[in-house]
C-alpha cells in the first residue's frame, strides 16, 4: 500500500468525522472539548488528529487538524486544519447549524484554501475557493450541515440499533444526502480501557468522511456522551484506524 494512500485516508478521519451521538441530553454535547487520536495502519502510526469544540460568542466553533508522521513526511506530508462556525441553536438538543466552513489542506503536492458561507434565509451556499479566485453558489435545504459539522449533529439525535438515519452534507462540491446505519452494540478494549460502545456505518459517498475510500466504522461509547473511541475505514489492503488517546475529557469505563 503506497505512504499516500495510508495518510489521505488518515486525513478523512479529520475532515470530520466523525459522526456521534445518540441521545437529546444536553450533557451529550460538552463544551469545551477535546479529543487526540493516533492514526495507524497496520499497527504502525501514520499520523495524529485532534478534534476541538468551543464557544466564540454566540457562535459554537469546531477546529480539527490531522498531521502525517514524520516517517511519511519526506514521502507524502499532510498539514491539516479544517473548522466550522455554528450558528447557536436551541437548547438542549439543537446545536445549531453551519454559517462558515473553512478548510486549509496540504496534502503531498495537493493544497486547498476554501471556505463555504451559508445563508438559511435564502438557502444556499457561498463557495469561495481562495486559491483558484474563484466562486459559485448552491442550493441548500434548511438542515444541511458541513462534513465537519454534521459529526456534532448526530450527537444530539436519539438513535436506534438497526435503524438508518440520513443528514445532508455540503462538502464545497455539491449536497449530498448520506445514510449512516446504526449497527450493533460491542465492548471494545483501546489503549483507555474497555468501553461498551454502539458502532454506526455511514455509507460513504462524498469527499471528506463521506468519501467513497472505502467502509467506514465507527465505535461510540454507549452513554450519555457518545465519545469515538475508535474508527476504521477499509481500503485496497487492510485498514486504517484512529485510536482516541486522550483530550480534555474521556467518558466513564463502563
Amino acid at each position: 500500500m503506497r505512504s499516500k494512500e495510508i495518510v489521505r485516508v488518515a486525513s478523512l478521519f479529520v475532515t470530520a468525522f466523525f459522526l456521534s451521538g445518540l441521545t437529546t441530553s444536553a450533557d451529550a454535547f460538552p463544551i469545551p472539548e477535546r479529543l487526540e487520536f493516533e492514526l495507524s495502519y497496520g499497527g504502525i502510526t501514520a499520523g495524529r488528529a485532534v478534534q476541538e469544540v468551543k464557544r466564540d460568542d454566540t457562535d459554537v466553533h469546531i477546529v480539527s487538524t490531522a498531521r502525517s508522521a514524520d516517517w511519511l513526511r519526506f514521502f507524502f506530508p499532510v498539514d491539516d486544519r479544517i473548522e466550522s462556525f455554528l450558528m447557536a441553536g436551541t437548547p438542549p438538543s439543537d446545536i445549531g447549524t453551519p454559517r462558515l466552513y473553512q478548510e486549509r489542506k496540504h496534502e503531498g503536492k495537493t493544497i486547498t484554501n476554501r471556505e463555504a458561507r451559508f445563508d438559511r434565509q435564502k438557502l444556499e451556499v457561498t463557495t469561495i475557493d481562495h486559491r483558484k479566485k474563484s466562486e459559485k453558489k448552491n442550493i441548500i435545504t434548511n438542515r444541511t450541515y458541513d462534513t465537519l459539522s454534521s459529526f456534532y449533529y448526530f450527537r444530539t439525535i436519539p438513535l436506534q440499533v438497526g435503524m438508518s438515519y440520513f443528514i445532508d452534507i455540503y462538502d464545497c462540491s455539491r449536497l449530498w444526502n448520506t445514510e449512516v446505519k446504526v449497527l450493533r452494540r460491542e465492548e471494545l478494549v483501546t489503549p483507555l480501557g474497555r468501553f461498551k460502545t454502539i458502532v454506526i456505518h455511514p455509507l460513504l459517498k462524498s469527499e471528506g468522511i463521506f468519501s467513497r475510500t472505502g467502509d467506514m466504522f465507527i465505535w461510540l461509547t454507549d452513554d450519555d456522551r457518545r465519545i469515538p473511541v475508535q474508527m476504521k475505514s477499509k481500503v485496497i489492503v487492510g485498514s486504517i484506524t484512529a485510536t482516541l488517546t486522550g483530550g480534555s475529557y474521556w467518558p466513564d469505563k463502563k
